[in-house]
């Protein structure tokens, strides 16, 4: 069963348009790297490795992203535009429709960075089939959602997953 493992991005810098007029730009903050290092440490050495790493174009997310990479969690990250708010979630639907649903490992894994509240709603599409406004994810958090094996995977998909970051630290 492929599984989905949706991240947000870790602290950041305060939102402040004198610092950063351009929110996309906004960065990690130092505690921001450090305890999402942390975490991407925890997760190694929980066995997670993901076949694909996409992630927002936001700075934030990016980092993030690239954090999960050099934990060797992840191929490169592939920067994915649906990802930043409000993306589509129909976009990322397209996407991985075109994936092989196995990889040399068995079923494949895609680790997703993105923000809130997005990361809660695709979730909640995917196993409700409706935006519920219930699940969310805390900043370096991790919700994990195994997808069908064929067919629909908009409410017909699992959780397995949701820890914040405390939890992992």
């Amino acid at each position: 069963m492929p599984q989905l493992y949706l991240i947000r991005h870790g602290i950041a810098a305060d939102r402040n348009p004198q610092t950063y007029p351009d929110d996309r730009q906004r960065p990690l903050t130092d505690a921001g790297v450090k305890k999402t290092r942390k975490i991407a440490k925890r997760l190694a050495e929980l066995g997670l490795q993901f076949d694909h790493l996409l992630t927002s174009p936001l700075i934030r997310a990016q980092q993030t992203a690239d954090i999960l990479h050099n934990a060797k969690l992840s191929p490169q990250p592939e920067i994915f535009p649906a990802l930043a708010p409000c993306g589509p979630i129909q976009d990322w639907l397209n996407w991985y429709n075109t994936l092989p649903k196995t990889s040399k490992n068995g079923d494949v894994a895609i680790a997703v960075v993105g923000h809130e509240p997005d990361l809660g709603q695709w979730a909640e599409q995917l196993i409700w089939g409706e935006v519920r406004e219930k699940l969310i994810v805390k900043k370096a958090g991790v919700i994990g959602v195994n997808l069908p094996d064929d067919g629909e995977i908009i409410g017909q998909s699992t959780l397995f997953w949701l820890v914040p970051p405390r939890f992992l630290l």
